[in-house]
């Protein structure tokens, strides 16, 4: 079973920045590839991003793409996104989640095994 933990997510200005991350435990966090995904009100939840679980590989959705950043650090079980240039339609609940057994950066969120409880981020125009 692993167990993860989002958190940073915060109001902020269109323009201005914020960095999630995502804690694991219970796992071997560097075995698994890291999805953040997103939903915003009324919407259906979206890729936003993966990394491998060596970061050699990474995706993002054309939507992000330029503005933020994956990445992990597995000695701390931590995974992060970067999240700069943000927007008002960048306003969703955050979800990290892994996938145990892709050797790629899936989209498909049905390959994710384990999800976080979600952060909120909200980004006022």
């Amino acid at each position: 079973q692993v167990q993860l933990v989002e958190s940073g997510g915060s109001l902020v200005q269109a323009g201005g920045s914020l960095r999630l991350s995502c804690a694991a435990s219970g796992g071997t966090f560097g075995s698994y590839t890291m999805g953040w995904f997103r939903q915003a009100p009324g919407k259906e939840r979206e890729f936003v991003a993966a990394i491998r679980r060596s970061g050699g590989i990474v995706d993002y959705a054309d939507s992000v793409k330029g503005r933020f950043t994956i990445s992990r650090d597995n000695a701390k079980n931590t995974g992060y996104l970067q999240m700069n240039s943000l927007k008002p339609e960048d306003t969703a609940v955050y979800y990290c989640a892994v996938d145990l057994g892709s050797f790629g950066a899936p989209r498909d969120q049905g390959q994710y095994d384990y999800w976080g409880q979600g952060t909120q981020v909200t980004v006022s125009s």
